[in-house]
């Protein structure tokens, strides 16, 4: 391949990464709780039933804020179920996963994990079988200080100083069929602008997240975030996205192609906002919330496939195996979340723990890190900064990426995907530039030279590099360590410019002492 070449400057930024933008999510969905980052009796289980091992691979993940409960769960999901007495709380059927829900693990649990886990959380609220009351409910039990009957309850329940939770979630993909009470968008934005409205009177602090559509294949997308925002505008801050990427079709290049889709996606839901903004001729800006994203679709099942196992208490449901080339395709959604920092300001990975997640758990043994963890770990503790604008000159290729829907195959045609996708990101507290390179290529090595201007010194820091000969290898219980991150050698900076060699189908990420 010949020589890419990248230009960028200290003093040209697309935006500065909020903290968010670095979140995770958990739902009451299969081993995601129980079994994952709850099991009292473990032998690594402490007196509240958290797994500590667990615990120590997320510190190493460091997301910066959870999503919970949900979620499809959220949506049939009774708050009051989850607080007071363990031993009275209801067991119920779980209509989003056809499971049985004990209630053992609830909101305080949720709350006292992420403190645990040094994690800000995040809750949704019920507007499926649920609705405006039982959300500024919730919102009081959580954060008013006390004097009235749900801060009162939640004292009573051990938990005396409010939880002070800011971000909240107006519900979740009210717009799937699959969904418990689904919504039009005109029903959904009447009640989600009610709820807004009555838990911003509970507590004025909060900051809320409206649902988009439940994906960019959706048939309601686009006039779904159009008709939700005209009801929502003036009571959110956020729009909520969400996409899984696929190799349904066993084309490498095109999954690995695919997180540019991601891109196109965001741009035009911000544009829809925009528009939603100037028909106000408002100065105010929707900012994008991806509270789900990941590679997901090996353990995809349907709602007939999971009845005839019965109502199962966590089952082990969605416990996708991540390999290499799956790892490659999470990094490129990285650099895309990264590259759109001026309006992504939060984003969750689905999920933490289990299900469709970068730690798997045996239940009463050990925990281990999949493929799809180091790049997320990468992303999460060096993505922190000012994103800078670059300017890529690389090869390109035609993909065609196959996303299957339930009324029709679609096929997305990325006519012109880049060999290198990548971001850059400076963190002025740390002094540290870091490249974040996807090379896409899967027989060439890739000859890299950014021009980074503006930065008087630069020095190699560190460099590591995640590939595979096999890209279906993978990681397991008997062999945790068959995929991980090795150095990556032969890094050179001369007078500003740093020259690497990445190898064929390889995540890469180059860490520069900047001044």
């Amino acid at each position: 391949m010949r020589k890419v070449d990248v230009r960028l400057h200290r003093d040209f930024a697309i935006g500065e990464t909020d903290p968010r933008l670095f979140g995770a999510f958990v739902e009451h969905l299969g081993r995601c709780v129980y079994g994952g980052m709850f099991e009292p009796g473990h032998p690594k289980a402490d007196k509240q039933g958290f797994r500590k091992d667990v615990l120590a691979l997320v510190r190493e993940l460091a997301p910066t804020i959870l999503r919970y409960p949900g979620g499809n769960f959220v949506s049939g999901y009774n708050w009051e179920d989850g607080v007071g007495p363990v031993k009275k709380r209801p067991r119920r059927l779980d209509l989003a996963w056809m499971s049985t829900e004990t209630n053992e693990f609830g909101t305080n649990e949720f709350v006292d994990w992420c403190k645990a886990a040094k994690i800000e959380p995040m809750l949704a609220v019920n507007l499926g079988t649920r609705g405006a009351d039982a959300a500024r409910n919730l919102v009081e039990y959580c954060n008013h200080p006390g004097g009235t009957a749900w801060s009162d309850l939640r004292k009573a329940h051990g938990w005396a100083k409010p939880h002070d939770i800011k971000f909240w979630c107006l519900g979740n993909e009210m717009d799937g069929p699959w969904q418990m009470e689904a919504k039009t968008a005109t029903e959904y934005g009447r009640v989600a602008v009610e709820a807004a409205k009555m838990m911003r009177w509970i507590d004025p602090t909060i900051e809320l997240a409206a649902c988009g559509s439940s994906g960019r294949k959706m048939a309601t997308f686009g006039a779904w975030e159009d008709t939700v925002l005209e009801h929502t505008f003036d009571h959110v801050e956020f729009i909520s996205l969400h996409t899984y990427l696929n190799n349904y079709a066993g084309d490498t290049e095109a999954f690995l192609a695919s997180p540019d889709l991601m891109d196109s996606f965001i741009d035009e839901v911000v544009a829809i906002a925009d528009a939603v903004a100037a028909k106000r001729r408002s100065s105010k800006r929707i900012m994008l919330s991806f509270d789900e994203w990941n590679v997901w679709y090996r353990t995809r099942r349907n709602r007939n496939e999971r009845v005839k196992s019965g109502w199962p208490v966590a089952p082990e449901i969605l416990e996708e195996v991540y390999n290499v080339e799956d790892a490659l395709a999470f990094g490129g959604a990285c650099i895309s979340l990264l590259n759109h920092a001026d309006r992504v300001r939060t984003a969750c990975l689905a999920q933490l723990v289990n299900a469709i997640a970068p730690i798997m758990t045996e239940t009463g043994g050990p925990a281990w890190k999949q493929t799809i963890f180091y790049p997320f770990q990468h992303f999460t503790n060096f993505g922190h900064g000012r994103v800078l604008r670059a300017q890529v000159d690389s090869p390109t290729y035609k993909a065609n990426y196959f996303d299957p829907s339930g009324a029709q195959d679609l096929y997305f045609p990325i006519p012109e995907a880049s060999y290198l996708k990548l971001s850059a990101v400076h963190d002025a507290k740390s002094g540290m530039l870091t490249l974040f390179a996807l090379n896409r290529s899967l027989g060439e090595e890739m000859p890299l030279e950014v021009d980074a201007g503006g930065f008087s010194k630069l020095e190699v820091d560190q460099a590591i590099e995640l590939r595979d000969r096999d890209l279906k290898a993978v990681n397991t219980k008997t062999a945790p360590t068959r995929v991980k991150p090795s150095p990556l050698s032969g890094v050179e900076v001369k007078r500003g410019s740093i020259k690497a060699k990445l190898k064929p189908a390889s995540w890469n990420v180059i860490r520069l002492k900047a001044s």
